[in-house]
């Protein structure tokens, strides 16, 4: 079976972005999950091959002359031997390039995965927060008419704020958490018995979190982007119930 953690945690844990006691609660569950161990080492290794890969090649000064002579000596399109001569001279530097290319993309693929997994992390911390007595709601409401326009003032967003008690899913009311350093929205809702939040915020970096869903500690979580705005479902319910949630606030 595959361990969330290994997707949600570790690198968290690699970049030491967890605090104290989730580093050692992560640390625990290391010494007896050989894919987080396995997911750690791999990291450590990419980062250590980037860290010693001579990723440059200057040319030589009599290099730089023949090519400025022969581009020199060229009108139009190059015949036939100067071009050949160029892919012989070019081709180290092409294939350095795209080997400097690979690992960049690996690069900045392992950051934005970090960067979902921290986010994700710090709305699960945000949401188990909330279940303590007193910290659920700032405005405490059933009517989305009071809730939506209590956000107005405290925000410069305006989050979508609807009542689906017709659906499973009450309306509480809504507060305002900080998320990733900024201010979010958040929105709850009831299922049976169980607290939702729904936190909106809007996406304030070029590249958009990624949509997706996992489980973490027994916390189910679904996010997903619309126009500019992020949104993050997380909760002990079903992810069958998130689901239906997210569709509902879709529409």
């Amino acid at each position: 079976m595959s361990c969330e953690l290994a997707q949600t945690t570790v690198h968290g844990y690699f970049d030491g972005e967890l605090d104290a006691v989730r580093a050692l609660e992560f640390e625990r569950h290391l010494e007896n999950c050989p894919e987080c161990q396995a997911s750690l080492e791999s990291i450590e290794s990419l980062r250590t091959r980037l860290r010693q890969a001579d990723l440059r090649e200057r040319a030589s000064p009599q290099l730089r002359e023949r090519l400025h002579r022969q581009l020199r000596q060229a009108t139009g399109v190059a015949p036939a031997p100067v071009m050949s001569s160029l892919r012989r001279f070019l081709m180290p530097a092409f294939a350095t390039l795209a080997v400097a290319a690979g690992f960049m993309i690996a690069w900045f693929s392992l950051q934005a995965h970090t960067e979902a997994a921290r986010v994700t992390a710090e709305l699960i911390d945000a949401h188990v927060r909330s279940l303590q007595p007193g910290h659920l709601t700032d405005v405490l409401s059933t009517d989305q008419h009071t809730v939506k326009p209590w956000f107005d003032g405290k925000l410069d967003f305006v989050p979508p704020v609807s009542d689906f008690a017709g659906q499973g899913f009450p309306l509480v009311g809504g507060r305002i958490d900080v998320v990733d350093g900024h201010n979010v929205a958040t929105v709850v809702y009831g299922r049976r018995k169980h607290t939702i939040n729904l936190f909106v915020w809007p996406s304030r970096n070029a590249e958009p979190l990624a949509g997706g869903s996992g489980s973490r500690q027994g916390y189910n979580w679904v996010m997903w982007r619309s126009g500019d705005m992020q949104f993050c479902l997380v909760s002990d319910v079903s992810a069958a119930d998130l689901r239906e949630l997210e569709g509902l606030i879709k529409r």
